[in-house]
């Protein structure tokens, strides 16, 4: 029998024909006779009307808009600047977009029988700009005209990433990702451990919500975020998910160790060390409340909860210290991230004065008489994007992406910027060629062709007379303009991946009227590039034009190239290739090829040629320029290609740059570092090539051709190295472990012991020693202890206290301050850390020195409860006596009790101020966020004398505070070394015993002093010291 008839499936009102099939279920086949298919025709009811209402006019006959056959609509569409927009599409906005028509040369449209409802919306869309939304104007008229400007198209850019956080099986989080662009992006996708997340299950947007977490849903997050132009994708976050009863930080310490005084062996570590632990700071589960916030109410993160107090064993004496035992989650130290810097030119240093600095359309800063500029960079921000402007037009406008400290601390960064080129006169209604490049005895890269009536004003005019040009060319031939290349010199491609850009040269235009110095816009502008100038060739077929967007410090594609073989008679042998290109509102320019051969550099910065880890330096400033090595001499670059930085960790830095497996040579690498705008040294090369203090073992050391900067030239500077880019061979175990990594191997490379091969930089050490009771690392804030002993008692409010004491005698002298607790019941009598510096010899004087020696400034300790007097002692080691003290800083003292007694003439004695005294009390004091910075200011005051200035050279005779005259030891007298080792210790309350440091180096920066570590530290229990003359 047959089945029921189905619906009829043919559209309404036309006919159709239907099918139906049936099998015969009997055992024998032959049983079955009759049709098994049959068929008939059908017609499905008559259609219904249109249910679209049209509040004037009439349905058009898709029934998807209404029709006002009467209305006219006019339209003028322009470019950024005023120019007419040529080719945009004009669309209205139904179930399906449905195209009008396009504009014509003059950017105009004409679109008859639209309603002018109010509500219609229109899309105008052109290639390289952000879709316009116009609604339709309401009026009773029989004709309106709209106008419309394009915004240039930009990609996705992540403004707000996921942070790293940490929860207990069973709790909720929220991670948010947020992206800006035009137009802005509409979808945002979320990646766990690099796998799609289903929209569908987790009904997330920019903000994913985990509720009832699992110990499987810990690992790396990040967002997609895309629009119709393009997708961006955010930094990773690691979430971690630790069981409901699982401690959330290990309560064992690891190991600190912290350098002791010359004369304080340690028989049991064999060492002048001294284990006093520290707690890893991470994220950690703590309490938290019941938000689901983007960003917790309280950050958790392992720190110290338990200390010990210890006596350290020294020659004679003991030095007390607080040895962290135990760790645990508790509320993280409130950091700040602070970049400083120094803007000068390129060619000789000229300041930037009174310059303004913008981070995106804002003012964030500016620039002082000697282009120096301080910013607090805001909470948040992952990307740090800067341009710089020059009010006075000597240099070119430059935006740059600097590395800072996202745990706090300062970060120096010195910033060079292009001098403008001088103006040429054109003609606008002629043919200009303008060369790029002017390398002498090289022919340009490049040249600049603007046909005739090119230039155009602001609203799209013609503009016909003289025009006032200006282009600045750098040159990637000059190895001198690596530093002032602009921004990080990277794009996002169309998934959301940053790839690096390898660099031809840069070029900055600037048109005005001559009369009137309007700026003017130019179109139709030919790009010539000389392709014998790219000696690589694989890079001719992928060279394209970029231009800056100085918001978010990214380049973005222009155009490409595409081969002309013959331009012009007198050069009809070469090759170009000929880019087109419009010059609007963005003024910087880029011939570049992106460049998917990449590694990572492993580089440490160490306080000492010691290299010992626990000396490591965070916060320095570590640069790479990548290279491009002449043929056959890969110490003899013929070009540069890209700049970068990056800023040491406590695990130092991972450094980005260009690699080849096929060829050592293909790339070199020109690697330097600085702290505080002071470079450090690279290990030497010649005579000594040592692979343990390089840190590279051999025979990958000879294939990267490591060299520092003086290995043929002794009076070269010692402060960078050049290896070659040789990509680390898979299957090779002695290339394996660093210090190159392939791209893909980044947190192999971040998460490297220090036992790993790596290149290491360090820092010549000063004539200074500082020793802590209650450690901190002042390379890193969020190391900071709560104690009553602590040498800075707050946090992100770093105060510095310097004395400067006059020395009059034939040598230089070490001083000693001492400081211990004098007024707060907590602390008084306990040592908070001392502090030893050399004197610094006098340029004019010869038989006078100076020293600016650090004090634990008075104030409030970490309870904020009550200040304490700081008991000060200034002691310095020799045959020396107390000649004269500041009358400004004894009255001072006078009125401000209570006073401390001085009746040894071999030292000085006080109450530190409370007050901030300046030069004329001999007293230099500095409140910064960053400690180091603090310190910084605080000596340059010092060395000046002045309680504004700065100096490297010391000047005796200005702002002292204390002068001592210090005569020789006596020939066949006793040092002090020598009583400590033929006498036996005699610990007294009424006296203490001090050592002198033993000799050191010096090294002096830019006419003045570096200090050193390590002078003597002695002390018995008690309160007064009786010294012994060395």
């Amino acid at each position: 029998m047959w089945s029921p008839w189905s619906k009829c499936s043919a559209a309404c009102g036309h006919p159709g024909v239907q099918t139906r099939t049936r099998t015969c279920l009997a055992e024998t086949v032959s049983l079955c006779n009759d049709a098994t298919e049959e068929g008939r025709l059908c017609m499905e009811q008559a259609c219904s009307a249109c249910d679209l209402t049209c509040p004037m006019g009439q349905v058009n006959a898709d029934c998807d808009a209404c029709m006002c056959q009467d209305f006219v609509l006019y339209g003028v569409v322009s470019l950024p600047g005023g120019a007419p927009a040529s080719g945009a599409t004009v669309y209205i906005l139904t179930k399906t977009p449905k195209l009008l028509t396009q504009t014509d040369s003059s950017g105009r449209f004409r679109v008859p029988g639209l309603c002018p409802d109010g509500k219609s919306i229109l899309k105008i869309t052109k290639t390289k700009f952000a879709p316009i939304r116009l609604t339709m104007p309401k009026t009773r008229l029989k004709a309106a005209t709209i106008k419309a400007e394009f915004m240039r198209a930009e990609t996705p850019y992540i403004v707000m990433n996921p942070k790293a956080k940490a929860r207990r099986a069973g709790q909720s989080v929220s991670l948010c990702c947020k992206a800006t662009g035009k137009p802005k992006p509409d979808k945002y996708l979320w990646y766990h451990n690099s796998t799609l997340l289903d929209p569908s299950l987790y009904k997330h947007e920019s903000k994913l919500v985990l509720r009832n977490l699992q110990r499987d849903q810990a690992g790396e997050y990040f967002c997609k975020a895309r629009s119709d132009t393009g997708a961006a994708k955010s930094h990773v976050a690691r979430l971690t998910v630790i069981a409901p009863d699982e401690t959330p930080c290990n309560p064992t310490p690891e190991s600190y160790l912290i350098q002791l005084p010359h004369d304080c062996f340690q028989n049991a570590t064999n060492s002048f060390y001294y284990d006093v632990g520290r707690c890893p700071v991470k994220t950690c589960a703590g309490q938290q409340d019941n938000g689901i916030r983007c960003q917790d109410a309280v950050e958790n993160c392992c720190g110290i909860s338990k200390t010990e107090e210890r006596e350290i064993q020294c020659s004679g004496y003991t030095l007390p210290t607080k040895v962290a035992m135990e760790c645990s989650c508790q509320r993280c130290t409130e950091t700040q991230s602070i970049v400083r810097g120094r803007v000068s030119a390129s060619d000789n240093g000229e300041p930037m004065r009174f310059g303004h600095v913008y981070m995106g359309n804002s003012r964030v800063s500016m620039t002082g008489y000697k282009g120096t500029f301080t910013l607090h960079v805001p909470q948040d921000t992952e990307r740090l994007v800067l341009t710089f402007v020059d009010r006075l037009q000597k240099f070119v406008n430059t935006t740059k992406v600097l590395p800072f400290n996202k745990k706090g601390s300062a970060v120096f960064h010195e910033i060079k910027m292009l001098r403008r080129k001088e103006p040429i006169t054109l003609e606008a209604m002629e043919t200009n060629i303008i060369p790029l490049g002017d390398v002498a005895g090289e022919d340009p890269v490049a040249e600049l062709e603007i046909p005739s009536k090119s230039f155009y004003r602001q609203n799209g005019e013609p503009y016909t007379g003289k025009v006032k040009a200006s282009v600045t060319f750098l040159d990637p031939r000059n190895i001198s303009t690596a530093t002032a290349a602009q921004s990080d010199l990277n794009f996002i491609n169309d998934e959301g991946d940053t790839f690096p850009l390898r660099t031809y040269g840069m070029f900055s235009v600037d048109f005005t009227d001559e009369a009137t110095s309007e700026s003017l816009n130019v179109g139709k502008v030919k790009v010539h590039l000389d392709s014998t100038q790219v000696k690589m060739p694989e890079h001719l077929p992928m060279m394209k034009l970029w231009s800056l967007n100085p918001g978010t410090g990214l380049w973005e594609e222009e155009g490409d190239f595409k081969f002309e073989s013959q331009r012009r008679n007198r050069r009809e042998d070469r090759t170009f290739l000929v880019g087109n290109m419009e010059i609007r509102e963005r003024r910087l320019f880029n011939l570049d090829v992106p460049e998917s051969r990449r590694c990572f550099i492993k580089v440490r910065a160490y306080r000492s040629e010691r290299f010992l880890p626990s000396e490591q330096m965070q916060g320095v400033v570590v640069s790479v320029i990548n290279l491009e090595p002449r043929t056959g001499f890969s110490s003899n670059p013929r070009a540069w290609g890209r700049f970068d930085s990056v800023i040491t960790g406590p695990n130092g830095a991972c450094l980005p740059a260009f690699c080849d497996d096929q060829s050592p040579d293909a790339y070199s690498a020109y690697v330097l570092a600085s702290l505080a705008g002071d470079e450090l040294e690279a290990v030497e090369s010649f005579p000594k090539f040592n692979p343990n203090a390089i840190g590279v073992p051999q025979p990958y050391l000879n294939k990267l051709k490591y060299r520092r900067t003086d290995h043929e030239d002794p009076q070269a500077k010692k402060t960078a190295f050049q290896i070659s880019m040789a990509k680390p061979r898979p299957n090779s175990a002695e290339e394996s472990n660093g210090p190159i990594y392939a791209f893909e191997n980044l947190q192999a490379c971040e998460e490297a012991p220090p036992s790993a091969a790596h290149f290491r930089f360090y820092q010549i050490e000063g004539d200074r020693y500082d020793y802590n009771t209650v450690p901190f690392n002042e390379d890193d804030p969020m190391s900071w202890t709560e104690d009553y002993l602590a040498w800075w008692p707050k946090p992100m409010e770093f105060r510095a206290c310097y004395i400067k004491v006059k020395i009059m005698g034939p040598l230089e002298v070490n001083v000693r301050s001492r400081n211990m607790g004098g007024t707060h019941r907590q602390t008084v009598g306990k040592l908070y850390g001392i502090r030893d510096v050399k004197s610094t010899r006098d340029r004019d004087q010869p038989n006078v020195s100076a020293a600016c020696l650090e004090f634990k400034c008075s104030g409030m300790l970490y309870d904020q409860d009550r200040v304490d007097r700081t008991l000060v002692k200034v002691i310095p080691q020799g045959s020396c006596h107390r000649v004269s003290v500041n009358s400004m800083l004894h009255e001072y003292l006078v009125n401000h009790l209570p006073l401390a007694v001085n009746d040894n003439t071999t030292e000085y004695t006080m109450l530190a101020p409370l007050d901030p005294l300046g030069h004329n009390y001999g007293i230099y004091t500095v409140t910064d966020q960053d400690p180091r910075t603090a310190k910084e200011i605080a000596l340059g005051r010092c060395f000046d004398g002045t309680s504004d200035g700065s100096s490297r050279v010391m000047k005796s005779n200005v702002g002292v505070a204390l002068t001592f005259n210090c005569v020789e030891r006596q020939v066949g007298r006793q040092s002090a070394f020598q009583y400590l080792q033929s006498t036996p210790a005699r610990p007294s309350p009424a006296s203490t015993v001090r050592g002198r440091a033993p000799s050191r180096r010096q090294r002096s920066s830019q006419g003045g002093q570096r200090w050193r570590r390590g002078a003597a530290s002695l002390r018995f229990s008690g309160v007064a010291q009786q010294p012994l003359s060395n």
